[in-house]
């Protein structure tokens, strides 16, 4: 790389708004470089609550161009990348106490019909006393209504568009922090610091996006833009417990505060309960779930569920902390999850466009208008494409997920049926990169438990900027839950035999 790199845009932020950014503007011709101060996706962007959706809720607070918008973007995504978003059939059980039937069974119409559905079933009416979906429930739940929206890996999701951002041109450099920048020659130049190596690098650009999340006003101030934007970070938290429930479904519980959780199938083994509304005011990196919110999720469960559970059956928890626009709501829970994008043009200086709000489901669209905003300023053919293009494996025959996995455990028969799937999920059509020619497990070398091997670590390594172990099981896969206190030894004392401190700074 040269001394000064130039580039037409500096995307500073590795989280799904900034990785889509990057893709959209390197498919476009851009030249892109991206800096992430940690991992792609280690903080709000792999703390979501796993869903592609319209956001029911979203339209008892008359939101309904975001819902219509994001509805649209579900079905997009079920085509652009099949093997990570998958179709889920939600049940919300009724209670008498809560919102009228007809409004629910009112706002559901409105739901199926916004966002031009096509790929999904539509909702309907159930009596819980005569579908499989009200076994798990007390019996005081006689009346429900089932609905469709899809779940989604979404680190997974922000890797992914980093891939293909790379593919297409653009330069991604994680473990980057953008310490400063100021204007030069109408643009910037930007000084920047690799976090494990302390390597420092200077960037050029003729324009920057800080897509930095919650840290979205100190990079203002750090590039000497006094304003800060109208931020409120909010805290949402999860628990995961040991599988609540046999089917695919999921559930939608409504609280008694007219707040609502969601209780969604996990990893195959597991059931993912979430997600809370809390105030945040301290350091992002250190959000952590509050005893409170943990009994919070868990009285939720137990308010509907006939098995109870506990905080001491929590298995792993996470927490994340949304910068959300603050539109002055009184709840948490009621603050808009739109987006709002504000273009600077300092003196001397690009412009600086700064990303503040929006959800995981309406990351491609943000990051369409993101770029019609800098092509303006920028210059250059403005040719919206990614509504069409694939993510990285997701050119699956048909769009046929199923499909593939059976090809997947035809192609390879020696792989356990759950990892089959895993990692037809993971990588899609990609997973020739992995298995190749293998034709048994030896062949993929190492061993390190729970059906991962050296193959996939090295994979990891070389394609998708893994270096550690959180970034191989919590981020890249979710294999932290299934690996015993050993097998974490093991791929420890692999990684530890692999390390090159040259990869931490590789494009």
């Amino acid at each position: 790389m040269l001394d000064t790199p130039t580039f037409d845009v500096l995307v500073i932020g590795g989280g799904i708004n900034g990785a889509g950014i990057a893709r959209d503007a390197a498919g476009r011709g851009l030249r892109v470089c991206l800096v992430e101060q940690a991992d792609l996706a280690s903080f709000t962007s792999s703390a979501s609550t796993k869903l592609i959706h319209g956001g029911l809720r979203y339209l008892e607070y008359g939101e309904f161009r975001l819902v219509r918008e994001s509805l649209a973007e579900r079905e997009r995504l079920l085509a652009i990348a099949p093997h990570l978003v998958h179709p889920l059939r939600l049940i919300l059980p009724h209670a008498p106490e809560q919102r009228p039937r007809w409004l629910i069974r009112l706002g559901l119409f409105a739901y199926d019909h916004l966002g031009g559905r096509t790929r999904l079933p539509a909702s309907s009416a159930i009596r819980l006393d005569a579908d499989p979906a009200g076994a798990p429930l007390k019996s005081a739940f006689r009346h429900a209504f089932a609905y469709s929206d899809c779940t989604v890996d979404d680190s997974r999701l922000v890797v992914l568009n980093a891939v293909d951002a790379r593919e297409r041109g653009a330069t991604i450099l994680t473990r980057t922090r953008m310490v400063s920048a100021r204007p030069c020659e109408g643009g910037w130049l930007a000084e920047c610091v690799n976090t494990t190596s302390d390597r420092k690098i200077q960037l050029r650009a003729r324009a920057l996006v800080n897509a930095a999340a919650a840290w979205v006003n100190d990079v203002r101030a750090r590039v000497g833009i006094s304003s800060p934007q109208p931020l409120r970070l909010v805290q949402g938290s999860h628990i995961v417990v040991p599988r609540l429930y046999e089917g695919d479904h999921a559930y939608l519980l409504q609280n008694i505060d007219h707040r609502i959780v969601f209780v969604i199938p996990y990893e195959s083994r597991y059931t993912l309960i979430g997600t809370t509304d809390v105030a945040f005011q301290d350091d992002p990196r250190e959000v952590r779930i509050r005893p409170a919110e943990m009994t919070y999720l868990c009285d939720s469960v137990n308010r509907y569920f006939k098995r109870s559970i506990t905080p001491e059956q929590v298995l792993w928890s996470y927490s994340g902390a949304r910068a959300l626009y603050d539109d002055q709501a009184a709840e948490a829970a009621a603050v808009t999850r739109d987006y709002v994008l504000n273009l600077d043009r300092p003196p001397g200086g690009g412009p600086v466009l700064s990303i503040i709000g929006g959800k995981i489901t309406t990351y491609r669209k943000l990051a369409e208008a993101a770029l019609q905003l800098l092509q303006r300023q920028l210059g250059g053919p403005c040719v919206a494409w990614t509504q069409r293009q694939p993510l990285p494996g997701g050119d699956l025959p048909g769009a046929d997920f199923g499909s593939f996995v059976e090809e997947v455990q035809r192609r390879w028969p020696f792989l356990p049926p759950l990892t089959a799937r895993r990692m037809a999920r993971a990588y899609g059509t990609r997973l020739e990169r992995i298995l190749g020619s293998a034709t048994s497990p030896a062949a993929l070398g190492q061993p390190l438990g729970a059906g991962l091997t050296a193959a996939e670590v090295d994979y990891l390594q070389r394609e998708e900027w893994a270096v550690s172990m959180e970034d191989i099981l919590w981020r890249r896969s979710k294999l932290g839950l299934a690996l015993a206190p050993a097998e974490c030894r093991t791929l420890a004392q692999y990684l530890h035999n692999r390390a090159d401190p040259e990869n931490r700074w590789r494009a």
